[in-house]
């Protein structure tokens, strides 16, 4: 049996189709139902379209499919100041969610420093109330230091996006939402107006781009982690359109640097049946498998009896990284007298042979309670389908933020820690585990 292999066109462009959202009729429903309790309560009118405004990812058009966050400004009566000019920030914050209460009486929602989150089960809305200024900037309120009433100019931004993506025959809109999958995928910590502004600063510094298809997205997506790879260390970016500060919360050159090099390995491989899993290192399940009648693995495993019980995050759960997690793993010797550091072993080269014990711990993490974690043990190669020991099934932390494991067969395993907060994944990390002995 052949495998049949599909263009690089074919490729990103059914990864694009994969990325756009699905549930928009939804989100308009939850949008529409927002504006009109506002209206209501602000206006005395039952309009769901009137006084409200699509902002952040969403209103861009640059956010991917299970986007989690919903930014929305509600652009409250000028009449209104007078009532809340004086310190009155978070009386405003508290009309807004009592409004809203009267619509979504059980849904649970608070006040945010700027916002009023409103939290469906996947899904938060955070309502911006904000007074429209003569330059269609908006004045919002901030209960943070005691309280200020900053500016915001989110439609300039929409049309710095809109305006660069037209004259780079749409590419800029699909680099922003490719850069955000290859983000979930890795669980890199972006803010999706930064992801924006480096792609939109990228396709401005070439011209190469310009009136290409998808037939060229893989030199695109090489040439991007290229150079972002290559970007100097800096506190913030200046956001298209407004030039409000953005901020870079962690660096994200090394893993960019890595992308790179994945990208490489993938525009190698164009021709061969397995250039589809290469891409899928770089952007994860949204890339589209090879639609192959037999896979590399079933072709190796010939006359093997296994069991695939491996389970996807992403099918539990909408993925939308934009916290730190970072895991390590205690390695401990026969006894269990002595331990290293996994990372460090792998680092220095050093091997992780068969019957050692591993005690995998949360390290580093900075999303706000309150959250939970999960654990997903995969097992790969070939003495672990031999066994029938692949494992990957996705399992709750019991509580201590560990897991603990017993180094068995070899193999490159991989442990992964998903936090989820909110029905949504919000952070995740990896850890390879290459045992070099053991059956």
């Amino acid at each position: 049996m052949t495998t049949e292999i599909m263009t690089v066109a074919q490729m990103f462009s059914q990864f694009a189709e994969n990325l756009s959202v699905e549930n928009a009729e939804e989100i308009s429903g939850r949008y529409g139902e927002i504006t009109m309790a506002l209206n209501k309560y602000y206006r005395d009118t039952e309009s769901k379209t009137a006084n409200s405004l699509y902002v952040g990812s969403y209103g861009r058009g640059t956010g991917i499919n299970g986007i989690s966050d919903l930014d929305m400004i509600y652009m409250l009566p000028k009449e209104a100041w007078d009532r809340y000019k004086d310190g009155r920030q978070s009386a405003l914050l508290q009309d807004v969610k009592k409004a809203i209460k009267e619509r979504y009486s059980r849904t649970e929602m608070r006040g945010d420093g700027q916002v009023v989150v409103v939290e469906f089960d996947s899904q938060a809305f955070e309502v911006v109330p904000a007074f429209e200024q003569e330059d269609r900037s908006f004045k919002y309120p901030d209960t943070n230091d005691g309280g200020s009433w900053p500016i915001t100019k989110p439609r300039a931004e929409m049309q710095a996006i809109r305006d660069v993506d037209e004259v780079k025959n749409g590419n800029l809109r699909n680099l922003c939402q490719m850069v955000r999958a290859w983000k979930n995928q890795h669980g890199i910590e972006m803010g999706g107006l930064l992801i924006d502004t480096l792609a939109h600063n990228f396709l401005q510094s070439t011209s190469e781009y310009d009136d290409k298809s998808f037939l060229y997205y893989d030199y695109m997506v090489r040439d991007f982690f290229l150079y972002l790879s290559e970007e100097d260390n800096q506190e913030y970016y200046l956001a298209p359109g407004s030039n409000q500060r953005v901020y870079v919360r962690r660096k994200f050159q090394k893993k960019a640097k890595k992308a790179h090099k994945l990208c490489l390995e993938a525009i190698d491989a164009e021709n061969d049946a397995g250039v589809n899993k290469k891409w899928k290192r770089v952007f994860g399940r949204p890339f589209p498998a090879a639609p192959a009648t037999v896979t590399e693995a079933a072709a190796g495993d010939a006359g093997l009896s296994w069991t695939s019980t491996e389970e996807f995050i992403e099918n539990k759960y909408p993925v939308d990284i934009r916290h730190y997690l970072k895991i390590d793993c205690e390695v401990s010797n026969y006894a269990g007298l002595s331990t290293q550091s996994l990372r460090e072993m792998v680092d220095k080269g050093y091997p992780l042979y068969a019957n050692r014990g591993l005690r995998f711990h949360v390290s580093e993490i900075d999303v706000p309670e309150p959250y939970h974690l999960e654990w997903k043990v995969l097992n790969r190669g070939p003495i672990a389908r031999r066994k029938n020991q692949v494992r990957g099934q996705i399992e709750r932390d019991k509580g201590c933020q560990e897991k603990t494991e017993t180094a068995s067969f070899k193999g490159d395993h991989i442990v992964e820690c998903y936090a989820i907060r909110n029905r949504t994944v919000v952070a995740k990390d990896r850890i390879h585990v290459p045992i070099a002995n053991g059956e």
